[in-house]
């Protein structure tokens, strides 16, 4: 990138809102209030992505030579994070910085938390209530399904209550999928569709599906969402976006009631306040807690950092962990057709320890000694025909059997599993070593508690009976050992209705300042086993509504 590529980085004259973050939260905000006649500027840390450079990213990501980290130009002293706690959390592998966020590479799916998501301590007394119920944000997930086009079909009897049909119809269950559904049939286990960000049919000028099969990390169609295309249609209605202009700092009023500016850096080594009547931080659930906790002021009020009076900045930080058990049919399974998920199970979401026949009963202790569990039938047909091929030392027709024989014929299940929020897990600074403006980077410290470990147990064991029900051989399982992050970042400054156990108010609104206002998975009370980013879209919709009551 050049240092000075000609863009005006200069702060906006006037400014009703500033917005931190481009992503889906962060774009959003901005469409609504800008839509409204709001005066709104963003903020975005990384660059815009010319979308005719996709193709180029795609042989990125299919290629060895380059890391997952290359394809959106992750790394360097930019991204640097530390991690100390008892397990290592791989960041920048699933984060991309630049107008879109993370959509530019996510996975995709898109589905509502369920109504006891929002009220755990209540239901099963773990973990805390949200300020906000299932009923609060319905309204907000509808709307957030149409502005993100997502394809899905009313046939998942474990959902919570809708009204509205999905915007979109869903894309037909994958063939590997249909074998799985005959053998969860025989068990009792319910199969349906993945709700999907994706285009099954032309859609807001882009085009259907055309099965690149590289969703992630990078969709060359534009067929599934990403939050740069909310970003433009901001910019239609008035927004500015400023790109490459990271926030060092926001800066307090002297009485610390409020925010005055926002200190931003642009590539040409320059430094500006950007000041507006309302700040918005959309930075995603690691830059969030980081940029408040860079923010302290003690001359103003906030010693600890910004809006943390509570202790709760940085705290509570949670994430989903992936569970899999895979192996070989004798048959060919079809895989890898698709690049995106098409069926799943909730079937022990609300009630993991159920017993279900072939599947077992519940392991001992009550259900609320285990947590969500969100099953996945994955699109996978084994090891690469291209790694097999260099690794296999035959050539001619011994390689062409020993490929036959090894790709094409696998089948895989994964699963999520959510976290309780608790107050080790956190984001922090780690003041030993700094980014490229010389702030101190994040610490990610980061364990996991008995329960998710046995709700890691019980994954699993429905997985291979699963499997074994379906006539494979159960090769490779991902269980407590192997297990790591679905780098769904959440709960570093979580909602609470008490100003001494969270951050942010049911508005959204910071408890401590009155016009500054999160929005995010960072926000998350609980995290549930769902990908969290329908309910960024929903949290970001209803953050804007009670912006426009407030301006």
């Amino acid at each position: 990138m050049t240092r000075n590529d000609g863009r005006d980085r200069t702060p906006s004259e006037r400014a009703d809102v500033c917005v931190v973050g481009s992503g889906p939260a962060g774009a959003l905000v901005a469409r609504e209030l800008a839509s409204a006649g709001y005066a709104v500027v963003v903020l975005e840390a990384g660059p815009r992505f010319d979308r005719g450079e996709r193709l180029e990213r795609m042989e990125r990501a299919i290629r060895p030579a380059w890391g997952p980290e290359d394809v959106w130009e992750m790394g360097g002293e930019r991204d640097a994070f530390s991690s100390t706690g008892p397990r290592y959390y791989p960041l920048n592998q699933a984060r991309v910085k630049g107008v879109g966020g993370s959509t530019l590479h996510w996975q995709g799916m898109v589905m509502r938390l369920h109504e006891d998501d929002f009220r755990r301590e209540s239901a099963d007394g773990v973990g805390v209530d949200w300020p906000i119920s299932y009923d609060d944000l319905r309204p907000y997930y509808a709307a957030a399904e149409s502005a993100m086009g997502v394809a899905g079909a009313s046939d998942n009897p474990f959902a919570p209550p809708r009204e509205e049909p999905f915007p979109l119809p869903a894309f037909e269950p994958s063939y590997s999928d249909a074998l799985f559904a005959a053998a969860c049939e025989r068990l009792g286990v319910a199969t349906h569709t993945v709700p999907n960000a994706r285009n099954s049919e032309p859609n807001d000028d882009r085009s259907a599906c055309v099965g690149y099969g590289t969703c992630k990390p990078v969709c060359p169609s534009g067929a599934k969402y990403s939050a740069d295309y909310t970003a433009e249609a901001a910019e239609d209605a008035g927004a500015r976006i400023i790109d490459r202009a990271p926030v060092q700092r926001l800066v307090p009023s002297r009485d610390g009631s409020t925010v005055e500016a926002a200190v931003y850096a642009t590539p040409d080594g320059s430094e500006y306040r950007q000041e507006a009547r309302q700040f918005v931080v959309a930075a995603g659930g690691v830059e969030t807690p980081r940029l408040l906790l860079l923010s302290r002021n003690a001359d103003r009020g906030h010693p600890d950092g910004l809006a943390n009076s509570s202790g709760w900045v940085g705290r509570g930080f949670m994430d989903h962990l992936f569970v899999g058990a895979g192996g070989r049919l004798d048959q060919r399974t079809r895989q890898n057709h698709i690049g995106f998920l098409t069926s799943e199970s909730h079937a022990f979401y609300d009630d993991p320890g159920r017993a279900t026949e072939g599947t077992g009963g519940a392991i001992p202790g009550s259900d609320a000694d285990l947590g969500p569990i969100k099953l996945e039938f994955l699109n996978y047909a084994g090891p690469s025909p291209v790694e097999l091929a260099m690794d296999a030392g035959e050539f001619g027709d011994d390689m062409l059997e020993r490929l036959r024989a090894d790709y094409g014929t696998h089948i895989a299940m994964g699963g999520l599993v959510g976290q309780l929020p608790r107050k080790e897990n956190r984001v922090t600074l780690d003041p030993s070593r700094t980014d490229d403006h010389g702030n101190p980077v994040p610490d990610i410290q980061w364990a996991l508690d008995d329960r998710t470990e046995r709700t890691i147990e019980r994954a699993l064991d429905i997985q291979t009976r699963i499997l074994r029900e379906l006539g494979a051989t159960v090769e490779v399982t991902i269980g407590h050992d192997g297990t790591g992050p679905a780098y769904h970042q959440m709960g570093a400054t979580r909602m609470h209705v008490d100003p001494s156990k969270g951050v942010v108010d049911g508005r959204l609104r910071t408890h401590d300042i009155s016009n500054l206002s999160l929005v995010g998975a960072s926000v998350f009370a609980t995290s549930g086993a769902m990908n969290p980013t329908l309910t960024i879209a929903a949290l970001a919709l209803k953050c804007a509504t009670h912006l426009d009551e407030d301006l």
